[in-house]
């Protein structure tokens, strides 16, 4: 018999890139099974004053990520997409990395990447990508707004990450928000 492993649901991340400005916000909810651990959790990083990062999964393994991804930035003389793949490549290949269970969110003022330890380096055709519990919901909640209205991307950021904290149960409206300009 094995040991009971409740899940751990414990975010939504979302960028938006609109007129000039990134902005990735992240709800605070932490969820063990059925019970709310913490509310105010920080999902999100700015590195450099021109990276943003946000994170879903487990807290330990995004952050060995992120030390990572800061460490392949420096390696790569801060070309973002270069660092995004090679780590990637090591998330991928070695033994100890591909056991880490999170997605990375990576953003600049030219490029929004989706990081998973199976070999992805996504970058969406649009403006938008989000990752977490209620990443889906947040995802097209900013990018119907994004379509069909003149808001900036920090309004936009906040009404979608509105509409999954009342549709998603592991999502709350504890926001954190970083931004490029």
């Amino acid at each position: 018999m094995q040991p009971m492993k409740p899940d751990i649901h414990a975010t939504t991340v979302l960028c938006v890139r609109r007129q000039g400005h990134v902005v990735m916000v992240a709800d605070g909810q932490v969820t063990l099974g059925t019970t709310v651990i913490k509310h105010t959790a920080n999902k999100l990083r700015k590195i450099n004053g021109k990276v943003l990062t946000g994170f879903a999964g487990a807290t330990a393994d995004a952050f060995t990520l992120l030390e990572r991804f800061e460490e392949k930035l420096k390696d790569y003389s801060g070309n973002v997409k270069r660092a995004a793949v090679e780590l990637t490549k090591d998330w991928r290949t070695d033994r100890i990395l591909r056991r880490l269970e999170a997605l990375l969110l990576i953003a600049t003022d030219e490029h929004l990447f989706l990081l998973s330890g199976t070999g992805d380096v996504l970058e969406p055709d649009g403006d938008v990508i989000a990752i977490g519990s209620g990443g889906n919901i947040a995802q097209a909640a900013a990018e119907a707004l994004c379509a069909h209205t003149d808001m900036d991307a920090e309004s936009i950021a906040k009404a979608a990450m509105g509409i999954a904290a009342k549709t998603c149960i592991y999502t709350n409206d504890t926001l954190r928000m970083e931004k490029l300009s």
